[in-house]
């Protein structure tokens, strides 16, 4: 699968990027995966089948089928978007697995945010790549994890204080790789959850940057996480398209 704008992400880009937006980068805006053909990374499953932690096994004692399959049933598939591609393949198979660390405190929630969960309270998340066929270059991510209410109400205030704390940037390692998270500025974004943070940061690493766009919206107990960039041009602006946001929503809402 390729896009039609020639995009080079090397595993040193890897670290820095938002881990699952990479596999929405080797999408392409053209073709459309095979029914049942896509692949499913390390730390994603696809619809149908119950999310698993990395291990390998459901997480949590009573991690429970039925909130595994209401999670998968929460995910985005191929046909829900017109106009977009949407892959099981949530993250670049060449991307370092875990949590990045900040390195600055006050920034690890942003950190986490870019990781394999939203952060370590995650009990379970399904993630999803998804190709514009509109918007030739526009490349998303949308992950969708389960939470206990009170943990999800909490990483949102977490989010919130942590864009207001790190404006100047910040640093995160994961592995033996790292990058820097320039601007990290508030951004005003419309969603139908019951609450949301946004912001806008551009992350950089040996010569490569990228604009991205961070949307996290908060839906009962469940924590829809919205990632854009544009890999067609690294200074060009991206944001998550509404109709994305919407139709994630919508499906938590329906799967719930």
């Amino acid at each position: 699968m390729r896009l039609k704008a020639r995009v080079t992400v090397g595993a040193a880009t890897a670290a820095l990027l938002p881990t699952l937006l990479l596999g929405a980068v080797g999408c392409s805006s053209k073709d459309a995966p095979t029914a049942g053909k896509a692949p499913d990374p390390k730390g994603s499953a696809p619809a149908g089948s119950p999310a698993v932690s990395p291990s390998g096994a459901p997480s949590g004692s009573a991690a429970p089928k039925a909130a595994a399959g209401k999670l998968a049933r929460s995910a985005l598939e191929q046909g829900d978007l017109p106009g977009y591609q949407v892959s099981a393949q949530g993250k670049n198979p060449n991307a370092p697995a875990g949590q990045p660390q900040a390195d600055r405190k006050a920034c690890q929630p942003l950190a986490d945010v870019m990781g394999d969960e939203p952060d370590p309270a995650a009990r379970e998340t399904v993630n999803r790549g998804i190709g514009s066929q509109k918007q030739i270059g526009l490349a998303v991510s949308a992950s969708v994890s389960s939470y206990t209410e009170s943990d999800a109400k909490a990483l949102i205030a977490r989010l919130r204080d942590a864009v207001a704390a790190c404006g100047t940037g910040f640093s995160a390692t994961v592995g033996k790789q790292s990058g820097n998270y320039r601007d990290v500025r508030a951004a005003e974004y419309r969603t139908t959850g019951d609450e949301s943070v946004s912001w806008t940061t551009t992350a950089a690493a040996q010569g490569v940057s990228a604009q991205v766009h961070m949307v996290v919206v908060r839906q009962g107990a469940t924590v829809v996480r919205l990632m854009a960039l544009n890999v067609a041009g690294s200074q060009q602006k991206a944001q998550v398209p509404h109709e994305v946001a919407d139709k994630q929503l919508e499906k938590v809402r329906s799967a719930g």
